[in-house]
C-alpha cells in the first residue's frame, strides 16, 4: 500500500523540520546538498577542473634594453 502525502501532511512535516533545525540551519543544509549534487554530477560526467597549462617559454620575450655582456 503506497503512502501518499497531500498538502496538509507536507506542511506539517515542513513545520516539524523547521522547529527541529531552525531557519539558518535549513539554509545551510540546502546549500551543502546543492554543492554535493553539483560535485556528484561533475564526477559522473568526468569534468574535472583542468590545471592551468604551463606557458610556452619561446612565447615570452626577453627584457629589452638589458645590459650587454
Amino acid at each position: 500500500m503506497p503512502v501518499r502525502f497531500g498538502g496538509p501532511e507536507l506542511i506539517i512535516i515542513l513545520v516539524i523540520v523547521l522547529l527541529i533545525f531552525g531557519v539558518g540551519r535549513i539554509g545551510k543544509i540546502g546549500g551543502e546538498l546543492g554543492k554535493g549534487i553539483k560535485e556528484f554530477r561533475r564526477g559522473i560526467q568526468g569534468d574535472e577542473p583542468k590545471a592551468p597549462e604551463p606557458q610556452d617559454p619561446s612565447a615570452t620575450k626577453p627584457p629589452e634594453g638589458g645590459a650587454s655582456a
